[in-house]
């Protein structure tokens, strides 16, 4: 039998789909409806220093790095899959080009959050 990787990517897709169903919509009602209209929360919840010290943390940091790797590679094993039902027979080259690009700013998202500090 030939050996693949794709269970990592599929393991990958379906973290990044559990995380976006459950706080996908919550981020969206905080961060876009929420806040912006003060209703139901101070107006300083989610003021910079509040944020900055959330990104800060080893937790914060976790968290962060957690939702916005793995809603990026959720989006990125979608598209790479939807290029089939468009008609487009996406061989190596395309994943290559899309989970590479999953992998490059999976990496750059943690290098920018360990450049804020702690």
């Amino acid at each position: 039998m030939k050996r693949t990787n794709e269970p990592v990517f599929w393991s990958l897709f379906g973290a990044g789909g559990v995380l976006s169903a459950l706080l996908g919509p919550i981020l969206i009602l905080i961060t876009g409806i929420v806040v912006p209209t003060g209703t139901g929360m101070p107006p300083d919840a989610m003021a910079y220093p509040r944020v900055l010290a959330l990104a800060q943390s080893w937790c914060g940091k976790a968290a962060l790095l957690a939702v916005i790797s793995l809603f990026l590679w959720h989006a990125v094993h979608r598209i790479y899959h939807s290029l089939h039902d468009l008609g487009i027979h996406a061989g190596a080259g395309a994943a290559a080009v899309c989970y590479g690009f999953a992998l490059v700013a999976t990496l750059a998202t943690a290098y920018l959050l360990l450049l804020i500090g702690f």
